[in-house]
């Protein structure tokens, strides 16, 4: 599905000013102004701390190593290549397009707006223009992929390096050819796959060269003006040494995408399961270019959870930018219903929405997994639940007890206003995935106090959809998810 606009709906919105929708904001509004206790950002390393026990770095951030699990890795190894030889053209676009970043001159367009079709078609469609003609001021300042509040916070630099892991399209060694085109520092001989090419012998996804069979995605202009009023370059940038040379794990469009995709879920409770499918689609989509692995998406998703948990966690912040922002939001969109649907309130406008749909790979069945077909609410809760852990065999027991990270139930807060901190974490505990899989921390935080609980077992879309009792005592019971979020 694509966030487009017929041409009655975009006259009416050419037309929309605040004044219109009495949305009006000083300057000292903008989330922009001011300092809060969690502008010191947190440390993403100890719940990425998992890759270890998968992988040693060489501690020279060369992009060599040593494997310690090579099962786990050569699974992280056979979906993305399926993944990357199976996804549609259209898919591939739509990967291209995730993958964009608004220029330093101010052409192209913000990462955080391709994943507008998240909220609907037309409220989509809304939200695109509402950000595009300045509609939206604290949400642009809050979700904007490269200067946001929220949608730039977290910097995976250093966790790239640390880990170092080489990307899947890298040639398998130091003597293959260079691919046309690529700048010199992509050159085989300067980065390379080579110390993951035992674990690739004899593979069917493997390229017999010790590499991965990876197409990479031509570069192409988009021209459907979705995004920008203009026609936009995009380009995966493979032979670009910022790409080739960065570390595989985690993935920082990923992290981008998933600051973006939860911020508005946060915002826009109600479509959460939705929005954060469409984030999870985002992170795939790294995977569709052949430039992370599904591991790498994991991590960047475990990145935007820490990220807007330390966000919503600190009520300064909450009252001065997140706050104002989902009032602006949740205004500008009911306005936008009235005055081009006809429709009175956000509530009805959702329910007459398209939701978000996407089939990736044309209804072929992903290894170990499904189609990840998205046609509702219910099966986009059921993809991202999927892509939590695309299919990975545990590593430890899964049988150990729930692991929610301290702070994590303020992202609960915009669902459950009316619950108590501990009655949030509760519902992420009864929601939350099974022990044991990659990435999760579970049994070191057990052994380790200085290894946080599990970021990696968060199912936001199920938490955020809940349906729960409030039992004698205080406990509350999750009766079902995939709804709006609701207490009996």
């Amino acid at each position: 599905m694509r966030v487009a606009f017929s041409t009655r709906s975009r006259r009416l919105l050419a037309g929309t000013s605040l004044l219109a929708t009495g949305l009006l904001f000083t300057s000292t509004g903008l989330a922009a102004a001011g300092t809060y206790p969690s502008d010191t950002k947190p440390d993403i390393l100890p719940a990425l701390s998992g890759f270890n026990t998968l992988w040693q770095s060489s501690g020279v951030n060369d992009l060599h190593g040593t494997v310690l699990d090579s099962r786990t890795l050569q699974w992280n190894d056979r979906l993305a290549s399926w993944i990357n030889q199976n996804a549609t053209k259209s898919q591939q676009f739509r990967a291209l397009q995730n993958a964009a970043y608004l220029n330093s001159d101010g052409t192209g367009y913000d990462q955080s707006l391709t994943i507008a079709d998240g909220l609907g078609s037309s409220l989509g469609a809304f939200y695109v223009k509402g950000r595009e003609t300045g509609a939206l001021p604290l949400a642009s300042a809050l979700i904007n992929s490269s200067t946001g509040t929220t949608g730039a916070y977290i910097s995976t630099g250093t966790a790239k390096a640390t880990f170092s892991y080489p990307r899947p399209y890298l040639p398998g060694s130091a003597s293959a050819p260079a691919a046309t085109g690529d700048a010199a520092g992509c050159a085989p001989s300067v980065v390379n796959a080579s110390s993951l090419s035992a674990i690739r012998a004899g593979k069917p996804w493997s390229d017999g060269a010790g590499g991965l069979k990876i197409t990479r995605v031509p570069a192409t202009v988009d021209t459907t003006h979705e995004f920008a009023t203009s026609d936009v370059s995009l380009d995966a940038a493979y032979g670009q040494p910022g790409i080739c040379t960065g570390g595989a794990f985690p993935s920082g469009h990923t992290t981008t995408a998933y600051e973006a995709g939860i911020t508005l879920a946060t915002l826009l409770p109600q479509l959460a399961p939705s929005i954060l499918a469409r984030a999870s689609e985002a992170g795939n989509n790294r995977i569709v270019l052949g430039v992370h692995y599904p591991l790498d998406i994991i991590g960047g998703r475990i990145n935007g959870e820490i990220a807007l948990s330390a966000r919503w966690g600190d009520p300064a912040f909450r009252a001065g930018v997140l706050q104002p922002a989902q009032a602006e939001l949740t205004q500008y969109l009911t306005a936008q219903c009235q005055s081009v649907l006809h429709i009175n309130t956000l509530a009805k406008c959702i329910a007459a929405d398209q939701p978000y749909t996407d089939n990736p790979y044309g209804g072929k069945r992903i290894p170990g997994g499904s189609a990840q077909i998205v046609t509702n609410r219910r099966s986009a809760l059921s993809v991202y639940t999927e892509r939590l852990n695309y299919g990975f065999a545990p590593t430890t027991s899964w049988c150990q007890w729930a692991s929610v990270p301290t702070g994590a139930e303020s992202l609960l807060l915009s669902s459950f206003p009316t619950l108590t901190d501990s009655q949030r974490r509760q519902i992420l505990a009864q929601t939350e995935g099974f022990a044991g899989n990659p990435l999760d921390t579970t049994a070191a935080h057990n052994d380790d106090s200085a290894v946080p609980a599990s970021w990696q077992r968060l199912n936001l879309a199920a938490a955020m959809s809940a349906t729960v009792k409030k039992l004698p005592g205080g406990n509350v019971l999750v009766l079902w998810t995939g709804g709006q979020p609701t207490v009996f």
